[in-house]
Formats: structure tokens, sequence, C-alpha cells
């Protein structure tokens, strides 16, 4: 599965489409513009809510949290490297490697890759092209979301 995230240059906040290949809208992303750290809400077609982000503040690393529902799902921690941003995922043994500064990255497990995520360049606003393997695409989705507002932190 092939995804598409496009973020608007001029807009109050966080909202955004995230569309397939024909460019149909699959899912919606909304942020709360006046909260204490990020927080991101993951929506189908229809408004119904499928994940929402929110970031952990107060912690020696950078925590972000995924509900699916009113349920925790996972978490996304920051990882020490000297040379390089690193990311775990520890309730599915996801790691997120790859280079943080050109924005192309990877999910990947012991055993496969779950997705990989690259910026296309000389576009108006954050454009990321998605390509998911047999992961959930919710999850994977709701990661990419935590990514693009870490490096967005980190510049």
């Amino acid at each position: 599965m092939v995804l598409y995230m496009k973020q608007a240059v001029f807009t109050f906040g966080d909202r955004f489409a995230i569309y397939d290949e024909a460019g149909n809208d699959c899912f919606y992303v909304e942020g709360e513009f006046f909260s204490w750290g990020k927080k991101l809400h993951l929506y189908d077609r229809n408004g119904a809510e499928l994940a929402y982000v929110e970031e952990k503040l107060f912690r020696f690393r950078r925590c972000y949290e995924i509900y699916r529902g009113n349920a925790f799902c996972t978490e996304v921690i920051r990882e020490f490297s000297f040379l390089s941003l690193r990311y775990s995922v520890p309730s599915y043994g996801w790691q997120v490697e790859g280079d943080f500064l050109a924005h192309d990255y990877a999910i990947v497990s012991e055993t496969e890759a779950i997705a990989t995520i690259s910026k296309e360049w000389f576009t108006l606003g954050d454009a990321y092209r998605i390509e998911i393997g047999r992961a959930d695409p919710i999850t994977v989705l709701a990661i990419v979301l935590i990514l693009d507002a870490c490096t967005e932190k980190n510049h």
C-alpha cells in the first residue's frame, strides 16, 4: 500500500489529508492547536477517529504515545545515538532508522521492512511518500505523524 501525506503551508494548526496513489483522500489528520505538547488525531473519510497521538512531556527522552479508541496502543521513544536519530517502538519490536536530515527512513523489525518513508523535495509544504508492507496502516501512519513532529521540532 502506498499513501501520500501533504501538509498545507498556510493552515491554522495541523490539518491535512492522507491520500492514495489515485489522489483519493483516505485519512485526515487534525492537530490540537492550544495544547501542551503535540496532539494529533487520525480520522477516516467519514470522520471516525482511528488513532490519537500525544507527546509525553517532562521525559528524559522524547516520547509519544499512540492510542486506538481509548486504549493505549504503543509508544515511540527517541533512542540515544551520537551520529543519528533513532526511534524505537518497543511493544512491536520495531526500530525507525535512516537519514532524518533527508527525511528518508524506514520502520523495520528484525525480520522485515514494515514501511519506508521518503520526503518529496521541492514542494510547497511537507510531502511524504509512505510505502506500507503487511503491517497495520493506522499504526504506521501514527508513527509517521510522530516522526514528522519530531523532525519539525529538530528544525
